[in-house]
């Protein structure tokens, strides 16, 4: 893992110690030995975790901490606070300044590595729905991946395994101000219900009673609906084997007991961050991949679509020997419609058309918009003769009822004219398919329009 990391500390011998430790995971290790170096580095260089120690001359970490998250160009970077004093105060204060989690000096190592690697698969994601979401603005979407800048917008939703009653209490009013918690002192009923409900966070205690906790991890992360899901597992004092081995299986994070209800609320949070994050940036792939293939008028497929999902149509069709009929509508005289009552009347008349299709086509139907006022319905396992019927179908839900123009109440009655034709003998392409429904549009143009005409067998 690559990343670029920030050690913040005024004593040379503590700086040299994360360095190491740092350079030998692979990380890009930056230093400053004072606040006001560390806030000039996050400001000018990329830089993508912050470990800052708290006490520190001049500037202390907390106050470091306030200023990089005050800054609107440094406020998504984490911060992780590294103190000798293991106080719940300095926690509390360090949260409250905005920090992202907390390492206690002496530092160990596997607490270290775990902390920073969690933190720059945090911070990878938020970067990249930040790119996502300045291209969307630039190009004037609304965006819908906007970060809340770590606040959670609802209360989380988070799944609390433990087999001890008294356990669940205390971590049910520690998260109440941010989660709401769900208690299970059965495991596998623990697993069915995370499969079922949309959790935020697993929290896994160790202590489960006849039950190996790492296997729990592991069912969680081999089930298609829970793979995703981030897993906090809390374990002994000491216990670092099991630590190992639950972070080798996928788990996120743990917590070590006795529990700080700070640190608890803390990895919380982390957590809770980086799922929504993922579950926002997975909604922006589908929904880039929609608006590639999506007439942003009519909301049917668009040209882009119909081109690379016909060729498997047709491919398909030949292997099986079926029928595939495809049919091309363009409206009657719609520019008249343009030129008279604008371009905005034309685009409602669009809209209107795309609906009346939607409504006649059958679930295994493409339609899609072809360009302009042209559209294309492929029929898979459809003969010529069952394409003459849906297509003239559509033909009279056409023009059997008027287009009522929302903004001034007109009514325009609208007609459109279609071609049809069927892959066979002397079709071998899609695209040689799709040119014999264009000549058959045509030629019931030319024939007068408002009607259908099938190509020549």
């Amino acid at each position: 893992m690559t990343a670029r990391i920030l050690v913040v500390d005024d004593i040379p011998a503590n700086v040299k110690l994360l360095e190491a430790r740092l350079i030998a995971e692979y990380f890009e290790v930056l230093t400053a030995d004072n606040g006001r170096d560390a806030l000039d580095i996050c400001d000018r260089t990329q830089v993508d975790v912050v470990l800052l120690d708290i006490m520190m001359p001049d500037m202390d970490g907390f106050e470091v901490c306030e200023r990089l998250k005050a800054n609107p160009r440094t406020a998504h970077i984490p911060v992780v606070m590294v103190t000798a004093l293991d106080q719940p105060s300095d926690r509390v204060r360090g949260l409250k300044a905005g920090a992202d989690d907390f390492l206690t000096k002496p530092v160990n190592d596997l607490q270290l590595i775990s902390r920073v690697k969690s933190l720059v698969r945090l911070k990878t994601l938020s970067d990249e729905l930040r790119i996502r979401a300045d291209t969307a603005q630039s190009i004037g979407i609304d965006d819908p991946l906007r970060l809340s800048e770590g606040r959670l917008e609802d209360a989380a939703q988070v799944l609390l395994v433990d087999s001890r009653g008294s356990s669940q209490e205390r971590i049910i009013k520690t998260l109440k101000p941010i989660a709401v918690v769900t208690a299970m002192s059965d495991p596998q009923a623990a697993v069915f219900d995370a499969a079922e409900n949309p959790y935020d966070l697993v929290i896994v205690n160790g202590n489960l009673d006849d039950y190996d906790p790492l296997r729990l991890c592991s069912q969680l992360r081999s089930l298609e609906r829970t793979r995703f899901i981030p897993i906090l597992l809390i374990t002994e004092h000491g216990d670092e084997q099991m630590i190992v081995r639950a972070l080798d299986l996928g788990v996120n994070d743990y917590i070590v007991r006795p529990l700080d209800p700070n640190e608890l609320v803390a990895r919380t949070l982390t957590q809770i961050r980086r799922k929504r994050f993922n579950d926002r940036l997975r909604h922006s792939v589908t929904q880039t991949i929609e608006l590639a293939v999506t007439d942003g008028l009519t909301g049917l497929h668009n040209r882009r679509y119909l081109d690379s999902h016909l060729k498997m149509l047709f491919t398909r069709a030949q292997a099986r020997g079926k029928s595939l009929s495809v049919c091309i509508t363009d409206i009657d005289r719609f520019k008249q419609v343009n030129d008279t009552y604008g371009h905005d009347a034309g685009d409602e008349v669009l809209k209107e058309f795309a609906m009346r299709i939607r409504s006649t086509v059958r679930g295994a139907d493409l339609a899609c918009r072809y360009g302009g006022e042209e559209f294309v319905v492929v029929m898979p396992d459809t003969a010529a003769d069952v394409a003459a019927l849906i297509a003239e179908r559509l033909r009279s839900i056409i023009e059997s009822k008027p287009f009522v123009l929302k903004g001034t109440g007109v009514s325009l009655d609208i007609t459109a004219s279609m071609g049809i034709a069927t892959a066979g003998r002397g079709i071998d392409t899609p695209e040689q398919l799709l040119k014999q429904a264009d000549l058959a549009l045509y030629q019931a143009k030319r024939d007068g329009r408002n009607r259908v005409v099938a190509a020549a067998a």
